[in-house]
């Protein structure tokens, strides 16, 4: 598919118009851009497209080449990838799915702004890949949120592996808004000239929104942590009163072993085992203790 960029207006146009004008973008797929050999120069094609696994731009004698790899959200590990050539006023996409698609056509049903070009459509198109990722980052936070919250009401289940989770995601978009810095930061070097001096002003800011993001992942990931020290410390609380528990019953029942012990040794000469009262007297001593024990821990506690 062929646009052109002409009167602040962008619409989809043919080849031959394509070719011919000044600003103008074009999306193929894999297979057609194998096929495309009437784009500029050929060597362009000897450019590898598969295994996409990280976003990146490199310069060339005559154009820059790029690949974005974009984590998909809610779905760990799988991500969407595609390449991109920058020429001279052209920009050329390879994708094989309706992402870059649905982002042209939302830029080319919005208004656009006034002495409209290549560059600032390009801006507008990586402004598209982030600008819904505020609201994905709020979303984690609640998350973690929610899942402290549940800590402290001891009502949460398989909080490690929830953890993980939420954890991996951080890190994933961690290293994708690290990424599309360096990705930002070498358009806005504009080493090869491609770019109006008027224009690249706008790779700086969207650098600038990256940044944030990454310093708000960043953020997520310390408050992740934090809430797992909750975690490990409310264990060793629960742990703590377990502890606890078990100490008053083994002091609650020594002294009852002893006594136990004591009637146990069956010497010949006990006093005790002929006693009339012997054994209703040992019963009361028991429950004695056991309220003198109760007493003293409530008192201490």
């Amino acid at each position: 598919m062929y646009y052109k960029i002409e009167n602040d207006i962008m619409e989809e146009t043919v080849i031959d118009d394509w070719e011919k004008n000044q600003e103008a973008v074009a999306l193929f797929t894999s297979a057609e851009w194998e096929q495309a050999v009437h784009i500029r120069a050929s060597y362009l094609l000897e450019q590898n497209q598969n295994n996409i696994r990280f976003c990146k731009l490199e310069s060339y004698a005559d154009f820059l080449f790029g690949t974005l790899n974009i984590p998909r959200k809610r779905e760990h590990n799988e991500n969407t990838g595609f390449a991109f050539y920058i020429l001279e006023n052209k920009l050329i996409f390879i994708d094989d799915t309706d992402l870059v698609k649905k982002s042209i056509e939302k830029i080319m049903y919005n208004k656009l702004r006034k002495g409209y070009t290549v560059e600032r459509f390009l801006y507008d198109f990586l402004v598209s890949l982030i600008e819904d990722d505020v609201l994905y980052l709020a979303e984690i936070e609640k998350d973690i949120t929610k899942m402290e919250e549940l800590i402290l009401a001891r009502e949460v289940e398989d909080f490690n592996y929830k953890m993980l989770g939420l954890k991996k995601e951080i890190s994933r978009l961690y290293r994708y808004y690290s990424q599309l810095t360096d990705l930002g930061e070498g358009l806005f070097d504009n080493e090869m000239d491609f770019f109006g001096k008027d224009d690249i002003a706008t790779f700086r800011i969207f650098t600038d929104r990256v940044a944030r993001l990454q310093s708000e992942t960043q953020v997520l990931r310390e408050y992740a942590m934090q809430v797992q020290e909750v975690y490990q410390s409310e264990i060793g609380i629960r742990q703590n009163d377990v502890m606890k528990v078990l100490t008053m019953v083994t002091t609650i029942f020594l002294p009852l072993t002893l006594i136990a012990g004591w009637y146990g040794m069956n010497f010949t000469h006990m006093p005790e085992l002929n006693w009339v009262y012997g054994y209703p007297m040992v019963i009361t001593l028991s429950i004695v203790i056991v309220f003198i024990c109760l007493w003293i821990f409530k008192k201490k506690m």
